[in-house]
């Protein structure tokens, strides 16, 4: 279970400020459970790690299996929800530099941008490579996801001839709405369903996250275990010994005294898309009725050389919310320099875990005493389990926090605005 270190935030904060914001979180919870019950609300998530069919995961497992054995590239199309989580357990399991590691096939993420020139370097990038795809939409007509199926779907049929390609497409769509259950129906190529009552940012651990997961080789049986743990340990604990009411009560409390923006930062590089799935997550759940914390991001230490003078001198309307992980992998130490032109030899044969830590912990110093409130989840090793608790971890939270703040966490009518306001403008092309 991730541990929430709020000792930063107390320091200021009485029984005054903290009482009322427990029972704002005990009833909020309440309000989950009872949204659970309840049919027709997108809710699904809540129980689903514990709920995920056996026969369901192997026939993702297995279809990874087969994408595995015939591609060499597997294309993930999908905008948002639809493929952020995936993205983010596989770079945060294996660095960004997957596609380097021979592990399984080369992974592409596309159908989340408009850009010709994007799809112009897929086209080179799969020249004379067998390739297959997976899309994801819940809808079918998300323009972007949409668009770049057409792309992919008549580079296939060039590769391979269209009566031939009906096994290198995997649809993941809704399980009873939307255009692309039926296309793919009609068309044989294999198809997961998301539950209805489960929606995009919410869907990583359904067929929309797993399926590219597991043809990267993910642990999914040790994820969904994880995620399985952390939901019982969660939605058991209530009291304020429950570290997702902690994370709640802390956003809730930091935004009515001013802190409107959150810095989520970590200083593994790989976490770049887990806070890209985060801000998604915490953007489009709370962002509506005037209201919301905007969702930020940002990678220590590269980024210390660029917003750090900002962070620490700016306006202060931000707080922090840095994730640690536990140091896992080989030791990397410091090599000794015999001229020390640098002036560093002082810490040759020091880990550089051991220095990060070092780092870490100056800058949340320096962050605090610079009116920049730093919240701290250790969020143990990087491993499916953890991961998979982690991510439950974020999203029981952000549930939590954005019907303490009294929104509907699981909406987005102002999505729909734009994509209203291009059609109408498509239509007139």
């Amino acid at each position: 279970m991730p541990n929430v270190d709020l000792s930063s935030i107390w320091l200021d904060i009485g029984l005054n400020d903290m009482l009322p914001l427990e029972r704002k979180a005990a009833a909020a919870h309440e309000k989950l459970d009872e949204l659970t019950m309840q049919d027709g609300t997108m809710t699904g998530w809540v129980n689903f790690p514990e709920t995920l069919d056996k026969t369901d995961l192997a026939d993702i497992s297995a279809t990874a299996r087969h994408l595995r054995s015939i591609s060499d590239a597997v294309v993930v199309i999908g905008a948002g929800g639809s493929y952020l989580g995936s993205r983010a357990v596989i770079e945060l399991l294996y660095s960004s530099y997957y596609n380097e590691l021979g592990i399984g096939p080369k992974l592409y993420f596309a159908g989340h941008n408009l850009s010709s020139r994007e799809l112009d370097t897929f086209s080179s990038l799969l020249e004379n490579v067998d390739f297959s795809v997976i899309v994801i939409s819940k809808s079918g007509t998300t323009l972007e996801p949409a668009l770049s199926l057409r792309f992919f779907r008549q580079l296939l049929a060039q590769r391979y001839g269209e009566d031939s390609i009906s096994d290198r497409i995997v649809a993941i769509t809704d399980e009873k709405k939307g255009k692309l259950g039926p296309m793919a129906d009609e068309l044989g190529w294999k198809r997961f369903a998301i539950p209805s009552n489960i929606g995009g940012r919410y869907s990583v651990f359904t067929a929309a996250g797993l399926l590219p997961m597991a043809v990267a080789g993910v642990g999914l049986q040790t994820l969904i275990f994880g995620a399985r743990a952390e939901a019982r340990k969660l939605n058991s604990i209530r009291s304020f010994e429950n570290p997702a009411w902690q994370y709640a009560v802390a956003r809730n409390l930091l935004y009515s005294k001013g802190k409107k923006i959150e810095l989520m930062t970590c200083y593994e590089p790989s976490f770049k898309y887990t806070a890209e799935w985060f801000k998604q997550l915490f953007g489009e759940s709370e962002g509506k009725q005037g209201k919301g914390i905007f969702p930020a991001s940002a990678q220590y230490t590269t980024d210390l050389h660029s917003l750090g003078q900002y962070v620490q001198e700016g306006e202060r309307s931000l707080f922090e919310t840095l994730v640690r992980f536990d140091h896992s992998g080989a030791p990397v130490r410091v090599a000794n320099d015999f001229a020390d032109s640098d002036g560093l030899n002082y810490l040759s044969g020091k880990e550089m875990y051991t220095i990060q830590n070092v780092a870490e912990n100056a800058v949340i110093s320096a962050h605090n005493s610079g009116g920049v409130p730093v919240v701290l989840i250790e969020a143990g090793e990087i491993n499916e389990r953890s991961i998979g608790a982690m991510l439950y971890f974020f999203q029981l939270s952000c549930a939590v926090s954005g019907l303490m703040l009294g929104v509907d966490p699981f909406d987005q009518p102002g999505v729909e605005a734009y994509k209203s306001n291009m059609h109408s403008m498509l239509k007139s092309l």
